[in-house]
């Protein structure tokens, strides 16, 4: 399939955004939705990790036709539709330049346009569709190919952000672009802290971290120092928030870039009291504020990891650290709340502040124990619940009810 003809096939993205999802209807929340997301089909690696030449090996890629054909049938079969379908990078194996490129790219075309047309397409580029030091050249072929290298959307009230991982890893050849896409994204950042969106979430290939922010560096990880600047850069929480706590009584909080010790009280200039609609000012040291019962509150994030279950949710703490609540979020949630990567062919993941760092194992070739899968993504209005099923566990059961009576909340 030529390029020319994907472009009929495939709603790529253009202009740094995917016209699937028209803004202006979908910046509003309506409620929970699910989306799915995968990672690494890779056509070509099955065959050159058996032979152990990933170099040049890659002849042969019939499995991940297979793999990704029953990842396609799984998606159909889903009621209701998911929002979208996102492949999180390493579309083929083949590297700019190198044999086999083309056919395996006309292949998984081939594949990819079986996805119903109610659903999505969003397509991730990874260091095998540009290099491992990606050129001006390679990331054109991609934009020809699939779709702008990063771009955005909303999708019912949610701020998604797709960005290319590989400028982070190197962009020795290509600075200028990896600029643009840094500059890009300070733009993004800033909207996201004008509007109302409920989440902003980001897809990549390259996870920043596996497991910590301070592991040491890896081949599958972003270096500490590029890490560190990217995830603050995404959890920073300059914008200011109206949250209800469980007694009514409103503030307004606008975060730190670190979040305090819940036990230690909230950062004086960042907390206001607010009752009955008016400010009651800047919380003090032995503030007389038990009527509304609101002493110390803060704003805290937390993630749970629990299996191959994780919630990302909103809570408060009191400063005396006795009570905690839930709120209902008011306004904009501070920073990203989760990152969706692959290159790691397993699965993995771990938090930083508040942030959930979510890494998907591969739908083509296994480098663990896990199984060729997709992860099922829920958004809710407070929390994000993500699920990794198996390609067997999806087709024949379908989601799990937990997940979707969370699709029923208000």
């Amino acid at each position: 399939m030529s390029a020319v003809e994907a472009g009929g096939v495939f709603r790529r993205a253009r202009g740094r955004t995917l016209d699937a999802f028209p803004s202006e209807k979908e910046r509003e929340w309506k409620g929970p939705f699910y989306f799915i997301q995968g990672a690494d089909p890779q056509f070509g690696l099955m065959k050159a990790w058996s032979t152990g030449n990933c170099d040049s090996g890659g002849d042969e890629w019939g499995q991940e036709i297979r793999l990704t054909e029953q990842a396609v049938q799984a998606v159909n079969k889903l009621k209701p539709r998911p929002r979208f379908f996102v492949l999180c990078g390493d579309l083929i194996h083949a590297m700019p330049g190198t044999p086999w490129r083309k056919e395996q790219t006309a292949d998984l075309q081939r594949v990819l346009a079986r996805v119903d047309s109610d659903i999505p397409l969003v397509l991730v580029s990874g260091n095998h569709d540009l290099g491992n030091a990606p050129t001006p050249e390679t990331v054109a072929e991609f934009q020809r190919t699939w779709g702008d290298d990063y771009f955005s959307f909303w999708v019912g009230g949610v701020l998604c952000l797709v960005l290319n991982s590989q400028f982070w890893y190197d962009a020795s050849r290509c600075p200028a672009l990896k600029q643009a896409q840094d500059q890009w994204l300070d733009q993004q950042l800033s909207i996201a802290g004008q509007r109302e969106c409920q989440h902003a979430i980001v897809f990549q290939h390259i996870p920043l971290f596996l497991q910590s922010i301070d592991e040491d560096d890896d081949y599958f990880n972003l270096t500490k120092s590029v890490r560190r600047e990217v995830a603050d850069k995404l959890v920073r929480a300059d914008r200011v928030h109206t949250v209800r706590a469980s007694n009514s009584s409103m503030l307004l909080v606008t975060p730190p870039r670190q979040l305090p010790d819940p036990l230690k009280g909230p950062p004086r200039a960042s907390l206001r009291f607010l009752h009955g609609g008016h400010t009651r000012g800047p919380w003090k040291e032995g503030s007389s504020t038990r009527s509304n019962n609101c002493l110390g509150w803060e704003m805290a994030w937390s993630c749970q990891q629990r299996g191959r279950v994780a919630e990302v949710t909103r809570r408060q703490w009191s400063s005396r650290g006795k009570t905690r609540a839930r709120p209902v979020l008011q306004g904009r949630p501070p920073g990203v709340t989760a990152v969706f990567s692959g290159h790691y062919h397993r699965n993995a993941g771990g938090t930083y502040q508040n942030l959930d760092m979510v890494v998907s194992s591969a739908i083509g070739c296994q480098l663990g124990q896990d199984t060729h899968g997709l992860r099922v993504v829920v958004v809710t209005a407070e929390k994000i619940v993500h699920r990794y099923y198996s390609l067997d566990e999806l087709s024949e059961k379908g989601i799990e009810d937990d997940l979707m009576g969370l699709m029923k909340e208000k």
